[in-house]
């Protein structure tokens, strides 16, 4: 964030009811709560709180996706984290984040598909980015292509400014007796297959994905099929990223991992 955009988050949330608003979605993480239950919650009127819900999006503290007849709100803590962070940098602070231990280990996390053409060096790719170096991500598969990554998929990823240079199709044997703290998979056919062990306190969870490979339609249908898949796969990962891994119980975070196959997660 710049100085002016920062200034301007601040003068958002300088204001009682903006400030109560900001923390009740913080809570309620990337799920959200739709505008007419903040409503209730805070006992604001509605068109009062319209106000405020403009301020805070245009501010960049909060988003909003429609669902039906409904506007679900949902915080934007990586705006909240920045606005701190450029408080705290001057006095050389070091803020703790709950999602993890501040300078500590990156968690290591695998995405697995048969191919790895496509759809894990997406999700290694754009976890890489949103994971703002506390995150390891790497992408194997049982039968690696030969090809590489499709092309097509190296395009986009560029196009939405990721960095692709090191992207390749790996074999998952390259990572036997490596430790994960998360082994994802992406494609339903890895099912049957004996994955590696990524060590005892991996959480293993399936998100399974369309393949690109097999979208039909000429060209530009299938490039709007794969910016769905890309924009969906975004979606987990930024509500993956934003989790407390190193801090939330092991079998309440595997819980929140496997919630975000939910193919509707944001939409």
């Amino acid at each position: 964030m710049q100085t002016d955009r920062i200034a301007s988050a601040f003068a958002a949330i300088a204001q009682p009811t903006r400030l109560d608003l900001l923390r009740l979605l913080l809570g309620l993480g990337e799920t959200g709560l739709p505008a007419g239950e903040i409503v209730a919650r805070l006992g604001v009127p509605a068109s009062t709180m319209s106000f405020h819900f403009k301020a805070l999006e245009q501010a960049g503290l909060i988003g909003s996706t429609r669902h039906g007849r409904s506007i679900v709100y949902v915080a934007r803590p990586d705006a909240v984290r920045a606005m701190l962070a450029h408080l705290a940098e001057p006095a050389g602070l070091v803020l703790a984040d709950a999602r993890g231990d501040a300078g500590g280990r990156p968690v290591d996390v695998i995405f697995l598909c048969t191919r790895n053409a496509a759809r894990s060096v997406m999700a290694e790719a754009i976890l890489t980015t949103v994971g703002q170096g506390r995150f390891r991500a790497a992408s194997a598969g049982s039968a690696p292509s030969f090809q590489g990554p499709l092309p097509e998929v190296v395009t986009h990823l560029r196009a939405m400014g990721h960095e692709v240079s090191a992207l390749r199709s790996k074999s998952w044997d390259d990572f036997r007796g490596r430790p994960m703290d998360c082994a994802i998979a992406l494609c339903d056919t890895l099912v049957d297959q004996p994955c590696p062990d990524f060590g005892p306190d991996a959480i293993v969870a399936s998100w399974p994905l369309p393949d690109p490979a097999k979208f039909a339609g000429n060209a530009a249908e299938r490039a709007t099929l794969l910016g769905e898949l890309y924009a969906g796969l975004k979606r987990r990962l930024v509500a993956f990223a934003d989790l407390p891994h190193r801090t939330l119980p092991r079998p309440a975070l595997k819980a929140r991992i496997e919630a975000l196959a939910n193919p509707n997660l944001g939409a």
